[in-house]
């Protein structure tokens, strides 16, 4: 265990699985204490797991939907009522869809979740993230976005049409991009620093679950694509690496690259911010 990093703390969304697992135990191993906001159960089996929920560096909070706001909430203010402070918050929580769906507010299922719930949980966490000494936020995006080639903030909630990875998951993350973009100014007049990452290619296939993978992707993935410790090591190094101290960027490879419909990012986070403010906040007003 590497002690200097024993008082600090980070919060993965999705933790249970895939890169958020890898990215708890990453951390876990090298002495943090992590806080995992997550859908599902850890592994059983799980030795890193089990002794640090055990010690209390791992604390677990459950929401049996993300992108339900009744169940986000319940997490979120289990959060702010037991944790003290917050490092790094990985906004990690994500997957993609085999079908045109919709959440319980009414919108697409990959933007709901990938999109205008990280600016949820940013807001809510906000304060802890005060508390914190590093103040990162890091997004996981992801290279899908450079197939986007036509973009409209209008369409995101309810598409006309749909393919799988490279339609409204793309744009999602090609969203969540833009919004951590035109918040950083503001972010940053609070002391808080926020990056996109793209994690990489990642075998991230799970048994048992439908994919939304087009069935190409699929077998790349599966035969050629390193496990998720490869995009943990790439949100690890988006959040303390070479580019720690620049926000609102998108990091691809390790370099800054740049957005495609940026002119468009400031309609974006006016959005999100709308459904936050208006829905998830009116909603849990006493």
């Amino acid at each position: 265990m590497q002690k200097e990093h024993q008082d600090r703390t980070a919060l993965i969304t999705g933790a249970s699985n895939g890169i958020g697992l890898a990215l708890a135990r990453k951390l876990l191993s090298e002495g943090w204490q992590v806080i995992a906001l997550n859908r599902s159960d850890y592994p059983a089996d799980d030795p890193v797991i089990r002794e640090a929920e055990g010690s209390g560096r791992l604390r677990i909070y459950r929401a049996a939907d993300l992108a339900d706001y009744v169940s986000l909430g319940h997490a979120l203010d289990a959060i702010k009522r037991h944790e003290r402070s917050i490092d790094i918050l990985f906004n990690n929580a994500g997957g993609s869809f085999p079908e045109l769906s919709y959440s319980k507010q009414g919108r697409e299922s990959h933007y709901e979740l990938m999109t205008v719930v990280p600016y949820i949980i940013l807001m809510e966490l906000k304060e802890l993230l005060k508390n914190g000494s590093l103040k990162t936020v890091i997004n996981t995006s992801s290279s899908a976005m450079k197939y986007v080639k036509a973009f409209n903030p209008e369409m995101l909630e309810r598409p006309r049409t749909f393919r799988k990875l490279f339609g409204p998951y793309a744009a999602s993350k090609l969203a969540l991009s833009l919004w951590t973009q035109a918040a950083a100014p503001r972010l940053a007049m609070e002391g808080i620093k926020i990056r996109s990452v793209d994690p990489g290619n990642n075998n991230t296939l799970r048994k048992g679950k439908k994919s939304g993978l087009p069935l190409a992707v699929r077998w790349l993935m599966k035969l050629f694509f390193p496990s998720p410790a490869h995009g943990a090591n790439r949100l690890v190094e988006g959040a303390l690496g070479a580019h720690s101290r620049e926000t609102g960027v998108f990091l691809l490879n390790g370099r800054v690259a740049a957005l495609t419909f940026g002119d468009q990012a400031r309609d974006v986070l006016d959005r999100v911010d709308a459904i936050y403010r208006q829905e998830y906040r009116a909603r849990r007003a006493p």
